[in-house]
């Protein structure tokens, strides 16, 4: 990653409203955005697109690594617009096939080195902002900002229940705090790219924050920080 293209990531675990800062960030920056948590699914739909076989790994290798995909801001509505080599593709990445699909591709170890590569290329002029679980210990370990936004696990799970609330009346609120707490068991113990804050990163708890107050604390970080990632000031 060149020095001349700042990149600042917002990892955290689900819930903690690291897709709608970093879409918001992107938005006031006027920089790129990825979110790096829909690349496997993406990558399940473009081997759909191609008839490349979930099991041919070195196809899906090269598709990996040469994925068109772009992630824009959404102005209408609350999240990211996804697309696919000109296709926009948002809501087909979240169909079950495409999350089977995804399981099955993240498994395989070239695909994800590949996808690093990718995730990577994704630092561009005038800058990147990196949504995810690893982005800033793993996939940009040099960038100029960090930020692990966290909340407690009754917050995002009722953060998640109200969201589910406009799409499943049978949704269950413990229901969602035990799925949401086996998930995090799972994300932090895992061997590889374990979830957890990068050592420079700035840890923001967003428990009882609006979504105002916590785009404020991150503009903040970024602006202390434009003397590292140049001038920034205006945008800030």
């Amino acid at each position: 990653m060149s020095e001349l293209i700042p990149v600042v990531t917002i990892d955290g675990p689900s819930g903690s409203g690291k897709g709608t800062i970093s879409k918001l960030l992107a938005q006031r920056m006027g920089w790129h955005l990825l979110d790096s948590g829909a690349l496997y699914r993406v990558l399940g739909l473009a081997a759909e697109h191609h008839g490349v076989s979930l099991e041919d790994e070195d196809a899906l290798e090269v598709l990996a690594g040469h994925l068109d995909v772009q992630f824009q801001a959404d102005l209408a509505q609350e999240g990211v617009q996804v697309v696919l080599e000109g296709e926009e593709v948002t809501a087909a990445i979240r169909s079950d096939a495409c999350s089977q699909a995804a399981s099955v591709v993240a498994a395989i170890a070239k695909v994800r080195v590949a996808l690093l590569d990718r995730q990577r290329a994704f630092a561009e002029l005038p800058g990147l902002v990196a949504d995810g679980r690893d982005m800033g210990t793993v996939v940009f370990p040099d960038a100029s900002v960090k930020i692990f936004l966290t909340a407690s696990a009754e917050e995002r799970a009722r953060r998640r229940f109200n969201q589910l609330m406009h799409k499943d009346t049978g949704a269950n609120l413990q229901k969602v705090l035990n799925d949401i707490k086996v998930r995090d068991e799972r994300d932090m113990n895992r061997a590889a790219s374990p979830l957890k804050p990068a050592d420079d990163a700035l840890v923001l708890d967003s428990t009882g924050l609006s979504i105002d107050e916590v785009l404020a604390r991150v503009v903040q970080e970024v602006a202390g920080a434009a003397g590292r990632i140049g001038d920034i000031e205006d945008n800030c």
